[in-house]
């Protein structure tokens, strides 16, 4: 009984296999006959697809084909039309040839026409020449000489005043041209001259500041004097302060330092030296804007920044008690002017007469004269060699190498010689009191040197590690020998010696 069932069981599982077999077959042919039909449609679309690209390219190619006939028979005909002009262009070029060799045979038979007419002409000369000799007597030469010697004589009175009159009415004309040209640039250029003292007055708001700007037994004013090298008179006027010194910067130094000690409030010998500092580095900055004002107001904006310094620096130096650069500007103006009624190079002659006396900014650091030093500091600094030429020659040191030279001059005479311009005898006075200054400084041991009122008295002060107080004695009774010796001045000149030690160490 289990046998029999167990076989039925056996038998029944094969035929679902069987059954199992069959049924995938089926779906499987089912399948691939679907997509053997849907691979023969892309098929037959990609056949379509590729025989439409085919007629497109074989229609672009045609057209394209077309195209290219049609330009290659418009490029033969342009060929073609452009070898007919050349050939035209030959046949005339043949015909101008053949009539060129026709003249230029013409040509040479007049030249030999002509050669043998000179050599005619030459012969008929020579021959009668000849027989003027034999008639005359006379050589060629000596018939010549004969001739001018008679019109020298005969008309030599005449020559000579005709010369003599040409000579004066063309000086007269040079003379009224060169008055005409220097009358119009004064007239075109106008400018106020100030003229430069000694003494700066600073204002007050409360007479109860003077007494904290003397200090204690004195100590401020002692400070600022000693920190600006400048005199500060105290008493003199209600409500102000007079600053004296013959130095410009040093009184605009003191000035801008005694202002700043005022708005702080505290004076004291710490605060001065800390904002005489402060004014000093204040006052180069305005020493560069003035510089740059100075070219702006004459139009020359290509200087270098250290040549524009050098320009601020001159508002603060007088020659004869005229401002230098107020001087240099006037000049460079008129320098324009007159460069142009003589149709010659402007910019060289106002750089020429602005740059003139830029020595001067350094004269008092640096030995040699102002010309000497700006002729150095213009080739430092590249100055076009034309500019340099113009402005060498302003006190006839070197030779007038261009004529704009002659301009820088003239205009010098100008700017210098107007009613007002300059004073001799502040010019003077001025030197003396540089003198005395160099004279001190050029002691050893010697840190700086001040004349002050109005030079009566020389403050000098030594560097304490150098000069002890002995030889402090002895230095000032060697100052004030070699003024004596090597100066003259009216009066006495008290020579004061300050010495002052100072112990500085830091904790930390």
């Amino acid at each position: 009984m289990f046998t029999g069932t167990s076989a039925l069981a056996v038998g029944g599982l094969i035929l679902g296999g069987i059954i199992g077999y069959l049924v995938r077959q089926l779906f499987t042919s089912r399948a691939a006959s679907s997509i053997e039909q849907k691979t023969k449609l892309k098929l037959e679309d990609a056949e379509e697809r590729a025989k439409r690209i085919i007629l497109e390219s074989e229609n672009k190619a045609a057209d394209l084909l077309a195209d290219t006939r049609k330009e290659s028979r418009e490029q033969k005909i342009k060929l073609d039309s452009l070898e007919e002009r050349i050939l035209k262009r030959e046949e005339i070029l043949d015909r101008k040839l053949v009539v060129l060799s026709s003249d230029e045979t013409s040509l040479k038979s007049k030249t030999e026409e002509l050669k043998k007419k000179e050599v005619d002409i030459a012969g008929l000369r020579n021959e009668i020449e000849t027989r003027l000799e034999k008639v005359s007597g006379l050589s060629r030469g000596e018939a010549l000489q004969k001739l001018f010697a008679e019109i020298k004589e005969a008309q030599s009175q005449e020559l000579a005043n005709l010369l003599q009159k040409l000579d004066k009415e063309r000086r007269d004309a040079v003379e009224k041209k060169t008055a005409e040209i220097i009358t119009t640039c004064l007239e075109r250029y106008a400018r106020s001259q100030v003229a430069e003292i000694t003494t700066t007055t600073f204002p007050l708001a409360d007479e109860e500041l003077k007494g904290k700007i003397i200090g204690r037994e004195g100590r401020n004013i002692r400070a600022l004097e000693r920190a600006t090298g400048v005199e500060f008179i105290i008493d003199e006027t209600p409500d102000s302060v007079v600053i004296s010194s013959f130095d410009p910067l040093r009184r605009e130094i003191a000035r801008l330092a005694l202002e700043k000690l005022i708005k702080d409030g505290r004076i004291q010998p710490a605060k001065i030296e800390e904002k005489v500092e402060e004014a000093k580095q204040e006052l180069n900055k305005r020493i560069m804007e003035v510089g740059e004002a100075a070219v702006m107001e004459v139009g020359i904006y290509d200087l270098p920044k250290e040549i524009i310094q050098l320009l601020g620096r001159l508002n603060f130096r007088t020659s004869y008690g005229q401002n230098v650069l107020m001087h240099s500007v006037e000049m460079a103006h008129l320098a324009g002017m007159m460069a142009s009624e003589l149709g010659l190079n402007v910019e060289v002659a106002k750089r020429g007469a602005l740059l003139h006396d830029i020595g001067k900014a350094i004269d008092h650091e640096v030995e040699g004269t102002h010309i000497e030093l700006g002729r150095k500091i213009l080739k430092k600094y590249n100055i076009p060699e034309a500019v340099i030429e113009a402005m060498q020659s302003h006190h006839e040191d070197y030779p007038y190498a261009i004529p704009e030279a002659y301009i820088v001059t003239a205009v010098d005479v100008l700017s210098g010689a107007r009613p007002g311009a300059r004073r001799d005898s502040l010019e003077h006075y001025l030197k003396r009191l540089a003198d005395l200054e160099k004279i001190a400084t050029e002691f050893q041991g010697v840190k700086s040197a001040y004349a002050i009122s109005a030079g009566r008295e020389l403050r000098i002060f030594v560097t304490p590690e150098k000069i002890d107080d002995f030889k402090a004695l002895e230095l000032a009774r060697e100052i004030a020998n070699r003024i004596q010796s090597e100066l003259k001045y009216p009066g006495e000149i008290k020579v004061v010696v300050v010495r002052e030690m100072r112990a500085v160490e830091y904790a930390k």
